[in-house]
Parts: structure tokens; C-alpha cells; sequence
């Protein structure tokens, strides 16, 4: 046999090896991106680039889209955007893969005689909806039908479908899923402050030297705000309260692991230490603040020895945050989800307030009491939805607010309601009572969502008539529709959104919507058409058409940004914070509320609000004896993964199977091992997860992630008497291994 080497066979061999042509070796190639992008695949080389806001959460970042022929092929990190500067999470860089997912709804679907969804028209699906609808108010009042909407979509989106159902249809109650998330911020702010008024801007996270985090575990919710506290020169301390071992508080200077839902005593007694050694701010609480007196003498009764009963810190730990709040110059309190999903939310929320008032620690750089929005237009959600409140934060009972808005919509006063909708808690239970009979759902998944779970399926079952309006034709809530409108997503249409420090960014269509769906701007104009009422909406001609109007909503009001010419202002400044009235004093690219010490209830003061700490609504009991906590599982999951399950890169980054953390000292007394199946129980429901082991969680505790289908099957519906949001954090469960 001869050793030698065939010279064709090598050349043969070699150009397998290192094929210079061919799908792979193409998709590999990169070059010259331009537009300062550096080296780019060469199938996604753009002829253009052009700036806009992600569409996942409340940070707002700003994304770089990269354009061929107009559309969207790829995207970037903004470098000069105010809110993330060139950063980007997960999620904002799969923001374009998951538009591409076959799971989209692309064509409307009702449900037939036999009970399976088939594709129809959109002649079809309109005649359907308003028959059906108008039907149900015939018989039944106008208040027989409602609807529940989302922080999610475009401001402008989101204030036609309130002026089209509650001017147009007749609908008295609708509300969105941000009551999930921040009403409890939005009720708390008014009552203390006068107006919804998150008073900080981003940079407040690299001005502190002192950053308090109650309940917000923001390097898993908002990773950009963390890395923003990581550019922070001043070396801060950072306090973390949070009764698990959270990412955020691994990386605390102080991590308080209180019990569950004690952190309203926490706070009542950090604000009777600050009072006792007389580190207060005397001067800003006479001239900005009432009430004090009425607080100092009710936080006396929260001595050194009750807090440490009560939280299950020691009293060292519990001098120690006072003292770290002394000490700072400039101290900022944070707080999101874990404060807010309580059932006594609210309250605990201005406990946090009390303390910034109360040390002056309010309207300078590094300062605030800051709530941090969850959903990308939250904000939106909360001022211009027409939900809880008319159109930019007015009043529906006030007489004064409906002549100002029928005036500016060239509408009849008489047409809008004089009372205020039922909170999302009260429409569910107006189905179970029988009081709605019809229900329009849009761009939100509450048969997945919505506190214990198997009870609102059973309650949404029972509707006549459930349509549902997504871009996706597979979640929870999709399946039990009687009829499905499918919408475009992020990118696909235009519009506004405003991210938790105020700031309004543009939102653009950069591609078309798949088969035959439509940005939820057209369909909410294709119902006026069908339902009757087209002509009140002839002004609503295109989403920059509603701004002009939400403009002039907003004229005068705290949140006034009649200064904002037009959507090409918005895109050349790299968005804008309101307020920014029209005769604005500066034009700062950051700026925070309340330097002028002026808040915005009719004295100008801030006012000092509190409540005896109520207990948790569900103990430990022999049967029950764990307190579950949820909460965000990965920085790559997203609410209910409607979106996020649709990217392969983000599927990889977080468990595909539901887990429940547990402390190794109750693994072993149950004889449960690391990635077991176990079966976690409440009066409620049941799951399968698998068990992490992990210091990070305490004893008797248990952690859930509320990303997957079945968590929501365990939590308890209660809810805060002010805000009516549900408090998803905490209720009693059990836990074994599967099969024992």
C-alpha cells in the first residue's frame, strides 16, 4: 500500500475543510457595518439606521435599529441614550427574534358551533364583536360588558381604546394589567404627594451614596438601572431588604432578610430611631411636609425590641440601616414589586416616603423615593388609559375635568362617565356575580396571570362572550377566546411610551405585521367604524394625531408636556421627562420633581400617611407550613413569556421546567434532593417543580418564579384595601417530594 499522499484527494479534502462558499461560510462572513457599528454579517449589512425604545420593561433603553430597504434587520444598544448608554439586556437584543415566531396570530379566529377557533374575516370578526357586545347590553346595561387592558402598547393605542370604550361604546368599567404591578405606587404617590409622581431620574442611582431596595431585586427585573448603580463613583452603600437572597442583595453593603411583609414595621422603626437621636431634617419637614407630629407620636409605639420581634432581624441590624441613613448625604429609597404586590402595599409604600420627607432626602441629586414602574409603558398606562382616571390624570367625577376633556376631544361632556371603573379584582368578581357578560381582553394574558389561577379560568368561562386581542395566538387566555383579533407587536407600529422616570420615548414601525394583523391603533378605529361611533373619533386620525390631543390633555396638569412639539423632537432628544410645559424653564436632558420643595396637593405640601401593619393573610399552619415568595426568575424571562419562550438565545438562559428554591436544613428534614420533582400545594392548586437547593431562601420559605403557567394556581387572592392590587408575595403552602 503506498504512503504517498494522492495530491487531487488532498485538494478535494482541504476544500471540505475550508470552503470558502456555501450557506454557512456566507452567514459567517462579517464587514463594514458603517454607521459606527464595526463589523456586521453580511446578510444583515444596513442601508440606514434609526433610534427607539425597547418594548419589554420600564427602563426605556434605547435601541439602535439597523435597516435594509427600510426594514428592521438587527439592532444595537443606543450608546447616547440618557437612560442605558449603550447597554442592553437578554431580552432588548432578541426584541426583533421573537416578532418572527410562528406562533403569531395572523388571522382572526371565532370560535364555531363546534367549539374549535377558525379563521374568519375581518368583515366577520367586527360584525361578530359589535353584534354579540351590543347584544349582551341590550340585554343586560351597558355595564354588562368591560374590558381590561395593558401597560404594554403605545400611550396613544391605550387612550383611544379608553375614549372608544368608555365615550363611544358606553363602557363604564375597564382597567389594565399595571394594576398588577403599580397601582399600589400610583395610590400611594396621590395620597402623598398629590399626583402619580415618580420624582427621580436615572442618574439618581449614580449621584447616591446611600441606595435603600426594598423588595426590588433589580439586578434580575431591571439589570440596565444595576449597571447604572454599578457606575456609580461614590462607592455607595446599598441596603437591600428583601426577605430572600436575592442576585441584588448578594451584592449589598447591608441585606436585611426580614419575614415576610414586616418591612412596614421595619420602616416604622427605623423612622422612631432617625426621630429619637434627632436625625431629621427639621427645616424641610415645617416647610414641606404635614402631618409629622400626628407620625412621630404613632411610631413611638414601635420600640428597638418590637421591630426585632416582629422582622426577625436583630437589633443590631436594624440600628445599623438607621445609622446608614444618617450618615449619607445623599440617600435614595428604591422600591418595585415586592412592596407593591402586598396587601398592605400602600401603606408600606409611604412608610418609605415618610423616611425620605423626613431626613430631606427628596427633590436634590441622589435623593427620592422612588418606585420603579414594571411594564414598558406603565406609566402610559397610569395617565392617559382612561382606566382609573380620565384622560392626563383627571378626574371622571369631577364636573370641571369632563368639560375640559369633551372641550379638547370636541366631544359631549355628557357622554363620559361621571363614576370611576371597577378595579381589576372587581370586574373578575362582576363575572362570577353575573354583572359582566362580555369582556374584551388586549395585549394582556389574565387566564395565566391573575391570582389564583384556577378560579379566574373558571370565572372567564363562564362569560357569553370573550374576545381577546394579542400577537401571539397561543397564551392561556387565547385559548378560551370566543373570538381572537390578532395585533401587531413592538416594531411593527408607532406610538409612545413613557418609562419609569417619566421620560416619553418613540416607538416606530420598522417592519410589517404578519398575514393580516393590525397595529391595535387600526382595529380599535375598525370597531369605531363597525360599532357606530366613527365620527367621535374622526380627530384620531394616526397614533401623532392622538398625541397632539394627549398634549392638550395634559396642559396645566403635573404631567404636562405641551412643550413637546412633535414625535421628531421626542426622536432627536433621546426622549424627554415631563413635565415639559410649553412655557418650560429649562431643558435639561435629566431633571427630577419637587426641587422646589413644592408638591402638588392644593397647600403644596407633602403629607405624612400611616397605618397599624396589619398580619399576613395566610399563617403557616400544620397542613401549609411553608410561606411561598415569587417573584422574577431570570433577567431572560419576562411576565408571562408570552414573547420571551418565542427566542430559542433566551429559552437557553433560564430552566425550561418550573423550580421552587428551598433551604437545604428543610430539604433534609423532607428528604428532597437537588432537582427533584416535588410537588408544591396550597388550599388553592397544586405543581410540579423541580427543587433548587439553596441557601438563598430561609427556612420555612419557599421561591417560585412567577414566569411559568402553574404558579398563579398557588397564590391566595387578597388584595390591598387602597389600590386593590393583588398581593402575589406571600401565602401559606406545602411541599413534598413527587410520589411520597
Amino acid at each position: 500500500m503506498s504512503t504517498t499522499a494522492d495530491p487531487t484527494r488532498m485538494d478535494q479534502l482541504q476544500s471540505l475543510l475550508h470552503q470558502r462558499t456555501g450557506p454557512l461560510t456566507r452567514e459567517l462572513l462579517l464587514k463594514p457595518g458603517e454607521f459606527g457599528l464595526g463589523k456586521v454579517p453580511a446578510r444583515q449589512l444596513p442601508d440606514a439606521t434609526t433610534n427607539m425604545v425597547c418594548g419589554y420593561c420600564s427602563t426605556g433603553c434605547g435601541l439602535n435599529v439597523h435597516l435594509q430597504e427600510g426594514t428592521a434587520v438587527a439592532l444595537t444598544p443606543t450608546t447616547d441614550y440618557p437612560v442605558n448608554l449603550g447597554m442592553a439586556c437578554p431580552k432588548g437584543w432578541e426584541a426583533l427574534t421573537v416578532l418572527d415566531s410562528p406562533d403569531r396570530a395572523t388571522v382572526p379566529m371565532l370560535r364555531n358551533a363546534s367549539g374549535k377557533l377558525e379563521p374568519v374575516t375581518w368583515d366577520t370578526a367586527m360584525q361578530t364583536f359589535v353584534e354579540r357586545l351590543q347584544g349582551i347590553q341590550k340585554q343586560h346595561g351597558a355595564e354588562s360588558v368591560a374590558f381590561l387592558s395593558t401597560g404594554q402598547i403605545p400611550t396613544e393605542e391605550m387612550a383611544l381604546l379608553g375614549a372608544l370604550t368608555k365615550f363611544g361604546m358606553g363602557i363604564v368599567h375597564g382597567d389594565g394589567n399595571t394594576r398588577q404591578c403599580m397601582a399600589t405606587a400610583v395610590v400611594a404617590y396621590k395620597q402623598a404627594f398629590g399626583f402619580d409622581a415618580p420624582p427621580y431620574t436615572y442618574a439618581d442611582f449614580e449621584e447616591s451614596d446611600v441606595i435603600v431596595l426594598i423588595g426590588s431585586n433589580i439586578c434580575i427585573a431591571h439589570p440596565i438601572m444595576w449597571e447604572r448603580v454599578m457606575r456609580n463613583p461614590h462607592d455607595p452603600e446599598i441596603i437591600v431588604v428583601d426577605p430572600r437572597m436575592t442576585e441584588t442583595a448578594m451584592n449589598a453593603s447591608l441585606h436585611l432578610a426580614l419575614a415576610p411583609k414586616s418591612d412596614q414595621t421595619l420602616l416604622y422603626g427605623i423612622a422612631r430611631i432617625l426621630i429619637e437621636k434627632n436625625w431629621v431634617d427639621h427645616d424641610y419637614i415645617d416647610q414641606h411636609t404635614t402631618d409629622f407630629h400626628e407620625f412621630r407620636e404613632y411610631v413611638a409605639q414601635f420600640s428597638l425590641e418590637r421591630v426585632a420581634c416582629d422582622t426577625g432581624l436583630s437589633e443590631q441590624q436594624i440600628q445599623r440601616f438607621a445609622e446608614l441613613i444618617h450618615e449619607g448625604k445623599r440617600v435614595s429609597f428604591w422600591w418595585t414589586m415586592g412592596v407593591n404586590q402586598s396587601h398592605q402595599g400602600v401603606r408600606t409604600a409611604q412608610a418609605i416616603i415618610n423616611l425620605a420627607l423626613m431626613t430631606g432626602n427628596i427633590g436634590r441629586p441622589g435623593t427620592g423615593a422612588n418606585s420603579i414602574t414594571g411594564q414598558a409603558n406603565a406609566m402610559g398606562s397610569r395617565l392617559f388609559s382612561n382606566t382609573t382616571n380620565l384622560l392626563g390624570g383627571h378626574d371622571f367625577a369631577n364636573p370641571e375635568h369632563r368639560e375640559k376633556i369633551a372641550g379638547i376631544l370636541g366631544i359631549d361632556s355628557e357622554v363620559i362617565p361621571t363614576q370611576n371603573s371597577w378595579a381589576y379584582d372587581e370586574i373578575i368578581e362582576g363575572i362570577l356575580r353575573g354583572k359582566i357578560k362580555g369582556l374584551w381582553v388586549i395585549c394582556t394574558n389574565p387566564a395565566h396571570s391573575w391570582i389564583n389561577q384556577t378560579q379566574c379560568r373558571d370565572i372567564l368561562d363562564r362569560l357569553d362572550f370573550l374576545v381577546v386581542q394579542d400577537m401571539y395566538g397561543n397564551t392561556e387566555t387565547v385559548q378560551m377566546a370566543d373570538l381572537v383579533l390578532p395585533a401587531a407587536g413592538w416594531g411593527e407600529k408607532e406610538g409612545t411610551q413613557i418609562n419609569s422616570e417619566r421620560r416619553i420615548g418613540l416607538v416606530k414601525k420598522l417592519r410589517p405585521a404578519p398575514g393580516q394583523a393590525l397595529a391595535d391603533f387600526s382595529i380599535f378605529k375598525l370597531v369605531a367604524e363597525y360599532w357606530g361611533c366613527g365620527d367621535m373619533f374622526a380627530q384620531w386620525e394616526s397614533p401623532e394625531a392622538v398625541f397632539q390631543l394627549l398634549k392638550e390633555c395634559s396642559r396645566g396638569t403635573p404631567c404636562d408636556f405641551s412643550g413637546i412639539d412633535d414625535y421628531e423632537m421626542i426622536d432627536k432628544a433621546g426622549g424627554i421627562q415631563w413635565p415639559y410645559p410649553e412655557k418650560r424653564a429649562d431643558n435639561a436632558g435629566e431633571r427630577r420633581l419637587f426641587a422646589d420643595g413644592e408638591f402638588f396637593h392644593a397647600d403644596g405640601k407633602a403629607k405624612f400617611l400611616f397605618e397599624d401593619p396589619r398580619p399576613l393573610t395566610e399563617k403557616p399552619t400544620q397542613r401549609y407550613p411553608f410561606i411561598l415568595l415569587t417573584g422574577r426568575g431570570t433577567v431572560a424571562q419576562w411576565h408571562t413569556q408570552t414573547r420571551t419562550r418565542q427566542s430559542a438565545v433566551l429559552r437557553k438562559l433560564y430552566p425550561e421546567n418550573p423550580f421552587v428554591e428551598i433551604n437545604p436544613a428543610d430539604a433534609r428534614a423532607l428528604n428532597i434532593r437537588r432537582g427533584e420533582w416535588t410537588i408544591v400545594e396550597s388550599q388553592r392548586g397544586r405543581l410540579r417543580a423541580k427543587a433548587m437547593v439553596t441557601h438563598a431562601i430561609k427556612a420555612g420559605q419557599l421561591f417560585i418564579p412567577m414566569h411559568y403557567e402553574p404558579t398563579n394556581r398557588l397564590t391566595d387572592p387578597v388584595f390591598d384595601p387602597y389600590s386593590r392590587q393583588p398581593s402575589y408575595k406571600s401565602c401559606a403552602v406545602n411541599i413534598s417530594r413527587e410520589g411520597f
